[in-house]
């Protein structure tokens, strides 16, 4: 991610605003509303490693439409292609990862791994800051060029993928199967939907925040010579809560780690909104530390309920929910802003989020003792 700690800027010096940003990415979150789900369905019966190879191909593309475009209708070629790309990746990835901790009857053992491959994703974007940072120094197009090469290696790396053998597979391809996990998922198990209900939302409130990031930088006088550095730090402050979410996780106990997660992250929006100078930034990083707790446990609650032949699927679910919320919130955060300011926009972000969170949350812990049923594919 080297070209993230100065996209934005990068935005603007191509004439668009916060506003036109926000539709850019709420397109780039409807292509994957409209594919998440069929994409983690193709993951199940294709085979996760298949839709990996052709998402890391796609998003090499995407790369490559970015750097010889110059205004607003290039970007969304570029992101659309992202989009497609992103939505193979999305859910396959984690499906992956747990069914070959299962094939080695380490499943419980999930939680710490997701974690770790958080951390370890959120580390190498801190590196990318830095070095994003100091790219931007040439221009700030030159991030998008070296972008372009490093999301190559994306390729082979899905090449050299080991697919475990499932016990459980759909057999056959039936898009009438889709819709029936997908109402399993959101209605036919209470406890699972408000997990992905409740996912939904936070995932939406992070990735929300990931946007007024380098606009806040700017607010309080940020040098751009330190975007870089700063977008490093808060990635790596996410890596360390990543790497013990599962410690984290096991002494809090279910019950006041979603009551931690639903009050704090709100929170910080608001503390974020009534601070208008450089040191505001140290909420930045203790939001950063939230989120680095919130996904991998929230991925880890879902993949508890979900069975190995649709969890691709369901995972699929979860982030089409995240992007349906964001496409549908991120738009009139960012005409908020451009009307008004940077930090109202904030306070009625952690209005929304807030309530989101709070009435999720709730559903989610009243729903605990559901018990499981699987779905026959």
């Amino acid at each position: 991610m080297l070209f993230m700690p100065i996209v934005v800027l990068f935005y603007q010096e191509n004439g668009l605003e916060m506003q036109d940003i926000f539709v850019l990415q709420s397109i780039y979150s409807v292509v994957i509303v409209i594919l998440e789900i069929p994409s983690g369905y193709l993951a199940d019966v294709l085979g996760r490693k298949t839709t990996l190879i052709i998402g890391a191909v796609l998003g090499f593309c995407g790369f490559v439409i970015y750097s010889f475009s110059y205004d607003f209708w290039g970007f969304l070629m570029a992101e659309v292609t992202m989009g497609i790309g992103t939505s193979l990746v999305s859910g396959a990835d984690s499906a992956m990862l747990y069914d070959t901790l299962k094939a080695g009857n380490q499943k419980e053992k999930y939680l710490k791994f997701e974690g770790k491959m958080v951390s370890l994703g959120n580390a190498a974007e801190a590196v990318a800051g830095i070095l994003g940072g100091l790219l931007a120094e040439i221009s700030l197009r030159t991030p998008f060029y070296a972008q372009t090469a490093v999301s190559f290696i994306g390729i082979p790396a899905a090449i050299l993928l080991v697919e475990p053998i499932r016990q459980e597979k759909i057999e056959k391809m039936d898009f009438k199967d889709i819709l029936l996990i997908v109402k399993h998922s959101l209605y036919g198990n209470p406890h699972l939907k408000w997990n992905i209900i409740y996912s939904a939302g936070i995932g939406a409130s992070t990735l929300t925040m990931a946007w007024f990031v380098q606009p806040y930088f700017k607010y309080v006088d940020l040098e751009l010579s330190l975007f870089g550095v700063f977008w490093t730090l808060l990635n790596l402050s996410v890596a360390i809560t990543s790497y013990i979410a599962y410690k984290v996780e096991y002494r809090l106990g279910q019950v006041k780690t979603i009551l931690l997660i639903t009050l704090l992250l709100p929170l910080f929006y608001f503390i974020l909104s009534q601070i208008h100078v450089i040191w505001g930034i140290s909420v930045l990083f203790l939001f950063y530390l939230m989120r680095g707790l919130a996904t991998p446990v929230l991925k880890d609650y879902i993949n508890r309920l979900t069975e190995s032949s649709t969890r691709a699927t369901v995972l699929s679910v979860r982030n089409f929910m995240i992007r349906l919320l964001f496409a549908g919130i991120g738009p009139f955060l960012g005409w908020y802003t451009d009307h008004y300011s940077l930090s109202n926009a904030l306070a009625l972000s952690s209005v929304t989020f807030f309530i989101l969170a709070a009435i999720s949350g709730t559903f989610f812990l009243k729903t605990r003792k559901y018990t499981h049923k699987t779905i026959n594919i």
